[in-house]
Protein backbone atom coordinates (compact mmCIF):
# COMPACT_ATOMS: atom_id res chain seq x y z
CA UNK A 1 0.00 0.00 0.00
CA UNK A 2 1.00 3.42 -0.77
CA UNK A 3 0.05 6.86 0.42
CA UNK A 4 1.35 10.31 -0.89
CA UNK A 5 1.86 13.49 1.11
CA UNK A 6 2.21 16.56 -0.15
CA UNK A 7 3.00 19.52 1.78
CA UNK A 8 2.60 17.79 4.96
CA UNK A 9 4.25 16.86 8.57
CA UNK A 10 5.32 14.52 10.84
CA UNK A 11 2.23 13.65 12.72
CA UNK A 12 0.09 13.18 9.61
CA UNK A 13 3.08 11.11 8.13
CA UNK A 14 2.29 9.02 11.90
CA UNK A 15 -1.07 8.74 11.03
CA UNK A 16 -1.00 7.78 7.39
CA UNK A 17 1.14 4.95 8.75
CA UNK A 18 -1.52 3.62 11.57
CA UNK A 19 -4.00 4.03 8.74
CA UNK A 20 -1.75 2.32 6.36
CA UNK A 21 -1.32 -0.92 8.62
CA UNK A 22 -4.79 -1.40 9.92
CA UNK A 23 -6.35 -1.05 6.09
CA UNK A 24 -3.60 -4.23 5.10
CA UNK A 25 -4.57 -5.95 8.25
CA UNK A 26 -1.21 -5.94 10.62
CA UNK A 27 -1.86 -3.17 13.08
CA UNK A 28 0.94 -4.48 15.04
CA UNK A 29 4.00 -3.29 14.87
CA UNK A 30 7.23 -6.24 14.52
CA UNK A 31 10.40 -4.20 13.66
CA UNK A 32 13.40 -4.30 15.28
CA UNK A 33 14.76 -1.32 14.53
CA UNK A 34 14.40 2.19 12.68
CA UNK A 35 16.86 2.49 9.68
CA UNK A 36 17.69 5.98 8.89
CA UNK A 37 18.85 6.05 5.12
CA UNK A 38 20.33 9.83 4.16
CA UNK A 39 20.75 10.29 0.54
CA UNK A 40 20.05 12.04 -2.65
CA UNK A 41 17.63 11.22 -5.51
CA UNK A 42 19.69 9.89 -7.92
CA UNK A 43 20.81 7.45 -5.53
CA UNK A 44 17.52 7.09 -3.45
CA UNK A 45 16.71 3.79 -5.88
CA UNK A 46 19.11 1.62 -5.60
CA UNK A 47 20.05 2.72 -1.33
CA UNK A 48 16.37 1.85 -0.26
CA UNK A 49 16.29 -1.93 -2.51
CA UNK A 50 19.26 -2.31 -0.82
CA UNK A 51 17.91 -1.49 2.75
CA UNK A 52 14.37 -3.05 1.53
CA UNK A 53 16.29 -6.56 0.73
CA UNK A 54 18.36 -6.06 4.04
CA UNK A 55 15.01 -5.71 6.21
CA UNK A 56 13.93 -9.65 5.46
CA UNK A 57 16.46 -10.13 7.83
CA UNK A 58 15.80 -7.27 9.98
CA UNK A 59 12.31 -6.31 9.77
CA UNK A 60 12.58 -2.17 10.25
CA UNK A 61 11.35 1.09 9.73
CA UNK A 62 13.10 2.64 7.01
CA UNK A 63 13.03 6.60 6.32
CA UNK A 64 14.78 7.72 3.73
CA UNK A 65 15.38 11.76 4.03
CA UNK A 66 16.35 13.28 0.55
CA UNK A 67 17.41 17.18 0.71
CA UNK A 68 16.26 19.61 -1.91
CA UNK A 69 17.68 22.99 -0.19
CA UNK A 70 17.02 24.49 -3.82
CA UNK A 71 19.46 27.03 -6.02
CA UNK A 72 18.02 30.51 -5.86
CA UNK A 73 17.25 32.36 -2.34
CA UNK A 74 13.60 32.26 -2.92
CA UNK A 75 14.00 28.68 -2.78
CA UNK A 76 15.74 28.02 -0.05
CA UNK A 77 13.74 30.36 1.90
CA UNK A 78 10.93 28.19 1.83
CA UNK A 79 9.86 25.34 3.55
CA UNK A 80 8.14 22.15 2.59
CA UNK A 81 7.89 18.84 3.24
CA UNK A 82 6.53 15.55 0.84
CA UNK A 83 6.43 12.36 1.93
CA UNK A 84 5.43 9.10 0.16
CA UNK A 85 4.47 5.93 2.98
CA UNK A 86 5.02 2.56 1.61
CA UNK A 87 3.45 -0.56 3.82
CA UNK A 88 2.74 -3.87 3.29
CA UNK A 89 4.11 -5.76 -0.37
CA UNK A 90 5.26 -2.30 -1.54
CA UNK A 91 7.52 -1.99 1.68
CA UNK A 92 9.27 -5.59 1.93
CA UNK A 93 8.71 -7.11 5.65
CA UNK A 94 8.42 -3.51 7.42
CA UNK A 95 7.67 0.06 6.64
CA UNK A 96 9.17 2.71 4.15
CA UNK A 97 8.74 6.62 4.92
CA UNK A 98 10.70 8.55 2.08
CA UNK A 99 10.71 12.06 2.98
CA UNK A 100 11.79 14.88 0.58
CA UNK A 101 12.65 17.95 2.27
CA UNK A 102 12.51 21.06 0.39
CA UNK A 103 14.16 24.60 0.96
CA UNK A 104 14.85 25.35 4.45
CA UNK A 105 13.37 22.36 6.15
CA UNK A 106 16.34 20.46 4.64
CA UNK A 107 18.92 22.21 7.33
CA UNK A 108 16.67 20.97 9.94
CA UNK A 109 16.06 17.07 8.95
CA UNK A 110 16.64 15.88 12.49
CA UNK A 111 13.46 17.68 13.53
CA UNK A 112 11.07 15.55 11.13
CA UNK A 113 13.09 12.55 11.34
CA UNK A 114 12.74 12.44 15.08
CA UNK A 115 9.09 11.49 15.42
CA UNK A 116 9.07 9.07 13.23
CA UNK A 117 11.38 6.93 14.87
CA UNK A 118 9.90 3.76 16.61
CA UNK A 119 9.64 3.79 20.27
CA UNK A 120 12.17 1.92 22.35
CA UNK A 121 13.89 0.44 19.37
CA UNK A 122 17.38 1.24 18.50
CA UNK A 123 18.18 3.43 15.57
CA UNK A 124 20.98 2.90 12.55
CA UNK A 125 22.09 6.08 10.02
CA UNK A 126 23.46 4.91 6.84
CA UNK A 127 24.81 7.32 4.33
CA UNK A 128 25.03 5.44 0.64
CA UNK A 129 26.94 8.07 -0.78
CA UNK A 130 29.57 10.37 0.97
CA UNK A 131 28.66 10.58 4.64
CA UNK A 132 29.39 13.93 6.74
CA UNK A 133 33.00 14.34 7.89
CA UNK A 134 31.99 13.36 11.57
CA UNK A 135 28.98 11.41 11.75
CA UNK A 136 28.61 11.41 15.43
CA UNK A 137 28.32 14.66 15.61
CA UNK A 138 26.48 15.08 12.66
CA UNK A 139 22.66 16.36 13.38
CA UNK A 140 20.79 13.32 11.84
CA UNK A 141 24.20 11.07 12.98
CA UNK A 142 23.35 11.57 16.94
CA UNK A 143 19.93 9.92 16.48
CA UNK A 144 21.31 6.97 16.11
CA UNK A 145 23.21 4.00 18.32
CA UNK A 146 25.09 2.87 14.99
CA UNK A 147 26.07 4.77 11.76
CA UNK A 148 27.50 3.72 8.70
CA UNK A 149 28.84 5.28 6.10
CA UNK A 150 31.38 4.05 2.35
CA UNK A 151 34.15 5.58 1.90
CA UNK A 152 34.30 3.82 -1.39
CA UNK A 153 31.46 6.60 -2.39
CA UNK A 154 33.71 9.54 -1.64
CA UNK A 155 35.63 11.66 -3.82
CA UNK A 156 38.62 10.40 -2.65
CA UNK A 157 37.73 7.05 -1.30
CA UNK A 158 41.38 6.74 0.78
CA UNK A 159 41.66 9.93 2.28
CA UNK A 160 38.02 9.08 3.77
CA UNK A 161 39.42 6.58 5.86
CA UNK A 162 41.67 9.07 6.80
CA UNK A 163 38.89 11.22 7.86
CA UNK A 164 36.85 8.16 9.53
CA UNK A 165 40.07 7.62 11.57
CA UNK A 166 40.29 10.80 12.51
CA UNK A 167 36.41 11.67 13.85
CA UNK A 168 36.01 8.02 15.08
CA UNK A 169 32.89 7.09 17.95
CA UNK A 170 31.98 4.30 19.07
CA UNK A 171 28.89 3.27 16.86
CA UNK A 172 30.77 4.14 13.93
CA UNK A 173 31.52 1.95 10.95
CA UNK A 174 31.99 1.76 7.37
CA UNK A 175 30.75 -0.70 4.24
CA UNK A 176 34.54 -0.57 3.14
CA UNK A 177 35.92 -2.84 6.44
CA UNK A 178 32.32 -4.86 5.93
CA UNK A 179 33.78 -6.04 2.99
CA UNK A 180 36.93 -7.45 4.03
CA UNK A 181 35.41 -9.33 6.63
CA UNK A 182 35.54 -12.32 4.14
CA UNK A 183 39.19 -11.93 3.57
CA UNK A 184 40.06 -11.38 7.73
CA UNK A 185 37.76 -14.64 8.15
CA UNK A 186 39.94 -16.74 5.65
CA UNK A 187 43.28 -15.62 6.34
CA UNK A 188 42.91 -15.90 10.02
CA UNK A 189 41.80 -19.75 9.73
CA UNK A 190 44.71 -20.12 7.19
CA UNK A 191 46.96 -18.91 10.18
CA UNK A 192 45.36 -21.00 12.52
CA UNK A 193 46.57 -24.20 10.00
CA UNK A 194 50.11 -22.78 9.89
CA UNK A 195 51.88 -21.68 12.87
CA UNK A 196 54.78 -20.22 10.70
CA UNK A 197 56.02 -16.67 12.03
CA UNK A 198 54.60 -13.72 9.28
CA UNK A 199 57.23 -11.90 8.40
CA UNK A 200 55.82 -9.35 5.71
CA UNK A 201 52.90 -9.92 3.74
CA UNK A 202 51.26 -7.55 0.77
CA UNK A 203 48.01 -6.87 -0.35
CA UNK A 204 47.08 -6.64 -3.92
CA UNK A 205 44.40 -4.61 -5.45
CA UNK A 206 42.95 -1.53 -7.52
CA UNK A 207 44.20 1.94 -6.87
CA UNK A 208 42.35 4.02 -4.47
CA UNK A 209 40.44 1.22 -3.35
CA UNK A 210 40.09 1.78 0.56
CA UNK A 211 38.80 -1.79 1.42
CA UNK A 212 42.51 -2.63 0.41
CA UNK A 213 44.30 -0.29 2.61
CA UNK A 214 42.14 -1.16 5.31
CA UNK A 215 43.38 -4.95 4.97
CA UNK A 216 46.44 -3.51 4.74
CA UNK A 217 46.40 -1.70 7.86
CA UNK A 218 44.80 -4.18 10.03
CA UNK A 219 47.16 -6.65 9.07
CA UNK A 220 50.21 -4.82 10.10
CA UNK A 221 48.13 -3.77 12.92
CA UNK A 222 47.45 -7.52 13.99
CA UNK A 223 50.71 -8.97 12.82
CA UNK A 224 53.19 -6.24 13.62
CA UNK A 225 54.47 -6.45 10.08
CA UNK A 226 55.16 -4.25 7.19
CA UNK A 227 52.45 -4.62 4.85
CA UNK A 228 52.97 -3.11 0.92
CA UNK A 229 50.28 -2.10 -1.15
CA UNK A 230 50.80 -3.08 -4.82
CA UNK A 231 48.11 -1.86 -7.34
CA UNK A 232 46.10 -4.55 -9.86
CA UNK A 233 43.47 -3.47 -12.68
CA UNK A 234 41.20 -5.62 -9.62
CA UNK A 235 37.97 -6.25 -9.51
CA UNK A 236 38.37 -5.04 -5.90
CA UNK A 237 40.56 -6.77 -3.69
CA UNK A 238 42.59 -9.68 -5.75
CA UNK A 239 45.30 -11.30 -3.43
CA UNK A 240 46.93 -10.95 -0.15
CA UNK A 241 50.33 -12.83 0.43
CA UNK A 242 51.86 -13.53 3.86
CA UNK A 243 55.78 -14.47 3.70
CA UNK A 244 57.35 -16.91 6.32
CA UNK A 245 60.07 -19.18 6.69
CA UNK A 246 58.30 -22.23 5.74
CA UNK A 247 56.76 -20.61 2.27
CA UNK A 248 53.89 -18.01 1.21
CA UNK A 249 50.85 -18.04 2.35
CA UNK A 250 48.13 -16.90 -0.58
CA UNK A 251 44.54 -15.71 -0.83
CA UNK A 252 44.15 -14.69 -4.55
CA UNK A 253 41.32 -13.80 -6.37
CA UNK A 254 42.05 -12.75 -9.61
CA UNK A 255 37.95 -12.78 -10.77
CA UNK A 256 35.99 -11.21 -8.18
CA UNK A 257 34.45 -14.63 -7.20
CA UNK A 258 36.24 -17.94 -6.95
CA UNK A 259 39.66 -17.31 -4.72
CA UNK A 260 42.57 -19.92 -4.37
CA UNK A 261 44.09 -20.33 -1.17
CA UNK A 262 47.53 -21.71 -0.92
CA UNK A 263 49.80 -22.60 2.32
CA UNK A 264 52.96 -24.82 2.46
CA UNK A 265 53.10 -28.42 3.08
CA UNK A 266 48.81 -28.75 1.88
CA UNK A 267 47.16 -28.67 -1.03
CA UNK A 268 45.75 -26.04 -3.08
CA UNK A 269 41.62 -25.66 -2.73
CA UNK A 270 39.46 -23.28 -4.09
CA UNK A 271 37.51 -21.04 -1.88
CA UNK A 272 34.08 -18.88 -2.41
CA UNK A 273 34.83 -15.49 -2.20
CA UNK A 274 32.57 -13.36 -4.42
CA UNK A 275 32.34 -9.88 -3.82
CA UNK A 276 29.04 -9.22 -2.53
CA UNK A 277 26.07 -6.73 -2.88
CA UNK A 278 25.18 -3.83 -0.79
CA UNK A 279 22.30 -5.41 0.62
CA UNK A 280 24.27 -8.00 2.14
CA UNK A 281 26.56 -5.88 3.52
CA UNK A 282 23.90 -3.33 5.22
CA UNK A 283 22.51 -6.85 6.66
CA UNK A 284 26.27 -7.64 8.21
CA UNK A 285 26.16 -4.57 9.90
CA UNK A 286 22.46 -4.61 11.43
CA UNK A 287 23.69 -7.85 12.72
CA UNK A 288 25.44 -6.18 15.67
CA UNK A 289 24.87 -3.05 16.97
CA UNK A 290 27.53 -2.51 19.52
CA UNK A 291 31.15 -0.97 19.19
CA UNK A 292 33.19 -2.86 16.65
CA UNK A 293 36.35 -2.75 18.41
CA UNK A 294 38.33 -4.39 15.87
CA UNK A 295 37.25 -1.46 13.58
CA UNK A 296 38.19 0.92 16.35
CA UNK A 297 41.94 -0.44 16.39
CA UNK A 298 42.33 -0.54 12.69
CA UNK A 299 41.24 2.70 12.37
CA UNK A 300 43.25 4.12 15.40
CA UNK A 301 46.24 2.63 13.95
CA UNK A 302 45.83 4.41 10.62
CA UNK A 303 45.92 7.60 12.41
CA UNK A 304 49.47 7.46 12.64
CA UNK A 305 50.00 4.99 9.94
CA UNK A 306 47.85 6.01 7.33
CA UNK A 307 49.06 4.35 3.59
CA UNK A 308 49.44 7.18 1.43
CA UNK A 309 48.61 7.15 -2.35
CA UNK A 310 48.64 4.26 -3.98
CA UNK A 311 47.31 5.35 -7.21
CA UNK A 312 50.64 6.03 -8.64
CA UNK A 313 52.02 2.22 -8.70
CA UNK A 314 54.04 2.77 -5.83
CA UNK A 315 54.24 -0.21 -3.57
CA UNK A 316 53.13 1.52 -0.14
CA UNK A 317 53.80 0.28 3.49
CA UNK A 318 51.84 0.55 7.13
CA UNK A 319 55.16 0.50 8.89
CA UNK A 320 55.44 -2.16 11.70
CA UNK A 321 55.46 -1.45 15.35
CA UNK A 322 58.76 -0.58 17.10
CA UNK A 323 61.02 -2.82 18.24
CA UNK A 324 61.56 -3.00 22.14
CA UNK A 325 65.14 -2.16 22.84
CA UNK A 326 67.19 -5.33 24.70
CA UNK A 327 69.09 -4.06 28.11
CA UNK A 328 72.00 -3.84 26.16
CA UNK A 329 70.55 -0.81 24.10
CA UNK A 330 69.04 0.52 27.10
CA UNK A 331 72.23 1.87 28.83
CA UNK A 332 73.06 5.36 28.42
CA UNK A 333 76.21 6.53 27.57
CA UNK A 334 77.61 7.60 30.61
CA UNK A 335 77.00 3.65 32.36
CA UNK A 336 78.81 2.32 29.40
CA UNK A 337 81.70 4.40 29.72
CA UNK A 338 81.78 4.06 33.77
CA UNK A 339 82.00 0.56 33.28
CA UNK A 340 85.06 0.05 30.79
CA UNK A 341 86.53 2.22 33.76
CA UNK A 342 86.31 -0.41 36.04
Amino acid sequence: MKIDLTDTTSSRINAALIRARRAIGTPAVGMVLTLVVVTDEGSAYDALKAAGDASREHPSRIIAVIKRPGRSPRDRASARLDAEVLVGADAGTGETVILRMHGELASHAESVVLPLLLPDAPVVLWWPEAGPPNPSIDPLGRLGQRRITDAASAEDPVGAIGTRADTYAPGDTDLAWTRITPWRSMLAAALDQKHSAITAATVEGEAYNPSSELLALWLADRLGVAVDRKVTDGPGITAVRLYTADGDICLDRPDGRLALLAVPGQPDRHVALKRRETSELLAEELRRLDPDDIYRTTVAFAVKHLIGDPGKGDHVEAPAPAKKASPAEKTSPAEKKAASAK
